[in-house]
């Protein structure tokens, strides 16, 4: 009887014990699942949140905000009925990005890693206005960045120059060099801009990288910030269509950026007047395309003419479209097509 009555006992209190720690695992549950509701990005909430929750915490919140973020714009695009297929047969790499979602509407090898020249100037800028606070401190400008090759200040191509180019020791404003960088496509702009902000490119190149890997992109690599390769290490350089779409619609954030690649020419000058150098754009849409929001361009002989570009819904100007071709030596022609099919083939609820 004894016996019996001492496995009653025990049986009983580890029945209860099973029953109070299943209450509880379930209170947690519903706790955990009320708290997910709170994170910013489950009620709209549009501050970029990075999911840095420690524990097990962050590993259940993590799905609910990639969730959110994809349907953080107002409107979603939604194909038309009875739209066909679409291609930009001359272009080795394209994309065209919903900037609102990040929604890929067309993609033909868009996570191929190639080299994009120039259009690197357009991440350098973003990182540039994210780091300097005054846009108007000056710059020292360097020997590194005078003896630059290809396009420079003043020389809108190799060999064939219009105005005065940089100076060793001359003192320019972040401002006039972004001009330089992102109109004129300038390389010395751009690594004189790197040398201000960090010391040197290599060390820019490592903010790049960082900066690439926190937007989510994959397939990139950056080894300068003009976009001009390493000699001898090419194959380190590199990016991809959609890599470069996710740029812009960061990028996009700042209107600085998008005012000065709207600006047709411009002359820059010296913190003390005694140098004044004129810029020129490299976008050949400029007065012709109405609803353009911007353009960068980039060439090299390894990476072949490429482009980006973003433009507004030409009905309402509500909605953005961003539009990447690379290795296309028809890309002004391949860029305004892409833009025509994905308004005319997609709209907004």
């Amino acid at each position: 009887m004894r016996r019996f009555l001492l496995f009653f006992s025990v049986a009983f209190l580890v029945g209860f014990s099973l029953l109070i720690g299943g209450t509880a695992i379930l209170a947690s549950g519903d706790f955990l699942s009320k708290t997910i509701s709170l994170i910013p990005g489950s009620q709209g909430y549009s501050e970029r949140f990075d999911g840095r929750v420690a524990g097990d915490f962050a590993v259940a919140a993590q799905p609910v905000i990639s969730e959110q973020r994809a349907s953080s714009s107002e409107f979603r695009p939604i194909r038309k009925d009875g739209i066909g297929t679409f291609a930009v047969p001359t272009a080795h790499a394209a994309i065209i990005l919903d900037a609102g979602t990040e929604t890929a509407l067309f993609e033909s090898s868009a996570d191929e890693r190639r080299s994009i020249a120039s259009i690197t100037k357009l991440f350098t800028a973003m990182i540039v206005v994210e780091t300097v606070k005054d846009l108007d401190e000056p710059v020292t400008i360097t020997e590194d960045s005078v003896y630059a090759e290809g396009t420079r200040v003043g020389c809108p191509r190799s060999g064939y120059c219009i105005s005065q180019r940089l100076e060793v020791g001359e003192k320019i404003s972040v401002r006039s060099l972004l001009k330089a960088a992102l109109m004129n496509s300038a390389n010395d702009a751009a690594i004189a801009l790197a040398i201000h902000v960090d010391g040197s490119q290599e060390r820019f190149a490592d903010r790049m990288n960082a900066r690439a890997k926190e937007l989510g992109m994959e397939n990139s690599h950056f080894c300068t910030s003009s976009g001009l390769e390493l000699d001898g290490r090419e194959e380190e350089c590199y990016s991809s269509a959609r890599d470069i779409a996710k740029v812009a619609a960061h990028a996009l954030e700042y209107d600085v950026l998008w005012n000065i690649m709207r600006t047709g020419e411009t002359t820059i000058t010296s913190v003390d007047g005694a140098y004044v150098h004129e810029i020129f754009n490299t976008n050949q849409l400029l007065g012709q395309y109405p609803n353009l929001v911007g353009t960068k361009t980039g060439f090299t002989p390894r990476s072949g003419y490429s482009l980006l570009a973003v433009a507004e819904d030409p009905a309402d100007r509500k909605h953005r479209l961003i539009a990447v071709v690379l290795d296309d030596a028809y890309r002004w022609d391949s860029i305004q097509e892409m833009f025509a099919w994905g308004f005319g083939s997609f709209e907004w609820r």
